[in-house]
């Protein structure tokens, strides 16, 4: 290839044009670097060090300098509300908006900061009026989230399905709580008194429709709820067989749901003279749990005899030793008589315990065993002594297990 000998006169000065520029870019920086007060380095140190209290306090003196500063005042908003701080947290970002100069992707940043800060504060009326606002910018689908939280929270069940709906145009993602909302508004209706079984049908529908469009919608725990609100409306409607079928349902389609409705099942199959007995007790061999114990025994205990109950309770203790089965034997069994004189040249198993001993006994356990009589949430660990299919605590959905926390 021939080389052209004047091309070597540009290579200095490409090489001097180059140095210029160097230069001026390092003098812009010191220059700008010069221009910050020393404030706004403490501020950062004082974040680097996780002390932002310290960082705060620096970066307001800078934001007092400076009030053109506009991601300084972000930054100071989003600190307020980390630290609990709402009503300064909102005044940043509402002096923010009253800007007329703030470009339109600053406004859109301010307003979806001033929405988190009123949810942070529990104004849920205006968090959802800021986030209506931004549902045709650049936080579309942050503020669609944000409102299904929101309407959650109010238990505003039909605003909840039409958020997620539009939710889902954006986003292509499933939503497995979508069945629960609809089973909230039938579980509502079928406790209204008179009950609305006519709103419960319609919602059970919706319900079995979201099924139908989204399989991932339907998982254990939502299937267990809707069988068991299946089996209320029965029951309401005075179709015992058809409740029967609904609870029976559960064994198969949701095994560790067992316990929620057994107490249902035994009622309604004794009505109809059935073996369901017997169906749990084979139930329990394979997904055992306490409230399902609890029920069996009692059963046993009430329509059969004590030797079969007493029977069942030991040979279930003996493969799941369990302080809350034991404390619940002695409670039924208090419950069903007044003294049992024990008989000192009987079998050891077959020895029974006067009233006042067994009260005495069940009295120690009670302190023992209270603590661990609690159904827990996975997420949070909130606990209650009553099962939540959403957790009071996050929130969350399907977070709780239907197993007491002795047998987690």
């Amino acid at each position: 290839m021939d080389f052209e000998s004047w091309w070597l006169i540009f290579m200095p000065l490409l090489f001097a044009l180059g140095w210029i520029a160097a230069r001026f870019d390092f003098r812009h920086i010191l220059s700008e670097t010069r221009h910050l007060p020393d404030s706004y380095f403490k501020g950062l140190n004082f974040l680097l060090n996780e002390q932002p209290d310290r960082a705060i306090d620096a970066f307001v003196e800078v934001a007092k300098l400076d009030p053109e500063t506009v991601d300084l005042h972000f930054a100071l908003g989003s600190l307020f509300r980390r630290r609990g701080e709402t009503e300064r947290a909102i005044r940043v970002h509402q002096s923010l908006l009253l800007r007329a100069d703030l470009p339109e992707i600053k406004r859109e940043h301010a307003l979806h900061e001033l929405a988190q800060d009123y949810l942070k504060a529990g104004m849920l009326d205006r968090a959802e009026t800021a986030y209506l606002e931004l549902e045709s910018t650049a936080y579309s689908v942050q503020a669609k989230r944000a409102l299904v939280r929101i309407y959650e929270s109010e238990r505003d069940w039909v605003r909840a399905i039409e958020a997620v709906k539009q939710l889902g145009q954006q986003v292509d993602e499933s939503v497995p709580q979508r069945v629960h909302y609809y089973c909230e508004i039938a579980q509502k209706a079928l406790e209204l008194k008179p009950h609305d079984l006519p709103a419960a049908r319609q919602a059970i529908q919706g319900a079995n429709q979201v099924v139908r469009d989204d399989p991932n919608a339907s998982t254990p725990a939502s299937r267990a709820r809707l069988l068991m609100l299946r089996a209320t409306l029965a029951a309401l409607e005075g179709d015992d067989q058809a409740q029967r079928e609904q609870l029976l349902a559960v064994l198969d389609q949701a095994p560790e749901y067992a316990g929620l409705m057994a107490q249902q099942l035994i009622t309604v199959d004794t009505r109809l003279q059935g073996n369901a007995i017997q169906t749990l007790s084979m139930h329990y061999q394979i997904y055992p749990s306490l409230d399902l114990f609890q029920v069996i025994f009692k059963t046993l205990r009430t329509q059969q005899d004590s030797e079969t109950a007493w029977l069942f309770a030991r040979d279930a203790l003996r493969a799941h030793p369990s302080l809350l089965g034991l404390d619940s034997l002695i409670e039924v069994e208090l419950a069903q008589t007044d003294q049992v004189v024990p008989d000192p040249n009987a079998p050891l198993d077959s020895r029974a315990l006067n009233k006042d001993d067994l009260m005495l006994l069940r009295s120690v356990m009670k302190q023992h065993s209270q603590r661990l009589d609690r159904y827990t949430c996975q997420v949070c660990g909130f606990q209650a002594k009553r099962y939540y299919w959403q957790c009071p605590g996050c929130h969350g959905w399907e977070t709780y297990r239907p197993r007491r926390l002795e047998e987690n």
